[in-house]
C-alpha cells in the first residue's frame, strides 16, 4: 500500500511539472496565448491542491497508526477531506481550456473523481473493516492512476503538438500512441467488469448480475468512444 501511495504522490508531482510548463508556452496568436496562460496557471493550481489533499490524507492515517491522533479525530478529518476534495474537483468545471486541451482536462477531472471514490471506500474500510470496501478502494486507486497518466499523455501531446497557424486554421495535435492507450484503458475497464460480476466459471449467479455486467461493459465502451481521437471514432 505504501508503494502505491508513493506512486500516486510521484505521479501527481510529475503532473504539476508538466502542466505548469504550459504557462510559458508561446502561442502564435495573442488572444490564444493569453487564454492558454490563464488556463495553464489555473490548472496547475488545481493539480497542486489535489496533490496536497492526497498527501495530507495519507499523513493523517499515519498519525493515527502511530497513535498521534485518536480514531475519532481521524474520522473528523476524513469528513473534512471528502468535502474539501469535492470542492477542488468542482474547480475543473470553471476552467476555460483551449479546445485542444479539453479532453485532457476531462481525464484529469475523472482521475480526481475516481481518487475521491477510492478515498471514500478506504474510509469505509477503516470504519467497518469490510474487506470488499478495501478491494474497491484499491481498484479505484489504480483506475485513478490510469486516468491521470492518460490525461497527462493527452495534455503533453496537445502541448507539444501545437503548431504555428494563420488566422482561420486550427490547432493540430499528434495522435500517435493516444488511440492505443485509450483502447488499453477501455479493455482494462472491461476486464474489471468481468472480475466484478462473473463467477469462477465465467457465468453469472443471477440475471441482475448479468444486467449489471452488461451495463458496466457499455460504460467502458462509451468511455472509449468519448476519448478516442476524433478521426478514430
Amino acid at each position: 500500500m505504501k508503494k502505491k501511495k508513493i506512486q500516486n504522490i510521484v505521479i501527481a508531482a510529475v503532473a504539476v511539472i508538466i502542466i505548469g510548463s504550459i504557462a510559458a508556452y508561446n502561442y502564435s496568436v495573442d488572444q490564444t496565448k493569453q487564454k492558454g496562460l490563464q488556463f495553464g496557471i489555473k490548472l496547475e493550481q488545481i493539480q497542486d491542491e489535489v496533490k496536497e489533499i492526497q498527501t495530507k490524507f495519507y499523513s493523517e492515517r499515519n498519525k493515527w497508526e502511530e497513535g498521534s491522533i485518536s480514531k475519532e479525530e481521524l474520522f473528523e478529518y476524513y469528513d473534512k477531506h471528502v468535502a474539501e476534495f469535492k470542492e477542488v474537483i468542482s474547480k475543473y468545471d470553471d476552467l476555460e481550456p483551449p479546445e485542444l486541451f479539453e479532453s485532457s482536462v476531462d481525464l484529469l477531472k475523472l482521475s480526481s473523481e475516481t481518487q475521491l471514490e477510492s478515498d471514500i471506500q478506504f474510509i469505509e474500510w477503516i470504519k467497518t473493516g469490510d474487506d470488499s470496501a478495501k478491494i474497491r478502494s484499491d481498484t479505484q486507486f489504480q483506475e485513478s492512476l490510469e486516468y491521470e497518466m492518460l490525461g497527462l499523455v493527452e495534455f503533453y501531446s496537445a502541448k507539444t503538438g501545437v503548431k504555428n497557424f494563420e488566422e482561420g486554421e486550427k490547432f493540430d495535435a499528434p495522435q500517435s500512441g493516444l488511440t492505443q492507450r485509450v483502447i488499453e484503458v477501455s479493455e482494462d475497464m472491461k476486464t474489471r467488469c468481468d472480475e466484478k460480476f462473473k463467477n469462477a466459471q465465467g457465468g453469472f449467479d443471477s440475471d441482475q448480475i448479468e444486467v449489471d455486467w452488461f451495463n458496466c461493459i457499455n460504460e467502458a465502451e462509451k468511455w472509449k468512444i468519448e476519448h478516442l481521437p476524433f478521426n478514430q471514432k
